[in-house]
């Protein structure tokens, strides 16, 4: 098992920036890939950005490409999603999740743990 609890989320003005964190316990955390996904009210939950083990992968959905930063630490067991250029429509449920799916596992279906999410509000 793989616990991950996310932190970081909060209200930010557009164009202003967040930095998500996941901590994650249990099984060894530096075998997995992880993933960021965000759920908007009344929508699917979508992939975000996803990255290999090692660090030497990352890919992201195509609108968040340029603004959003995947990074991890296995040292601290944690995974980061650093936000910039916010716009309101980035404003959702941002979860993490852990997988040892083959890559790039951009499917919700791919992952096998996740955390509880974390609210991020962008105001206009």
């Amino acid at each position: 098992q793989v616990q991950l609890v996310e932190s970081g989320g909060g209200l930010v003005q557009a164009g202003g920036s967040l930095r998500l964190s996941c901590a994650a316990s249990g099984r060894t955390f530096s075998t997995y890939a992880m993933g960021w996904f965000r759920q908007a009210p009344g929508k699917e939950r979508e992939f975000v950005a996803a990255i290999s083990w090692r660090s030497t992968r990352t890919y992201y959905v195509d609108s968040v490409k340029g603004r959003f930063t995947i990074s991890r630490d296995n040292a601290k067991s944690t995974v980061y999603l650093q936000m910039n250029s916010l716009k309101p429509e980035d404003t959702a449920v941002y979860y993490c999740a852990a997988t040892d799916s083959t890559w790039p596992p951009t499917v919700r279906n791919d992952y096998d743990y996740w955390g509880q999410g974390t609210q991020v509000t962008v105001s206009s």
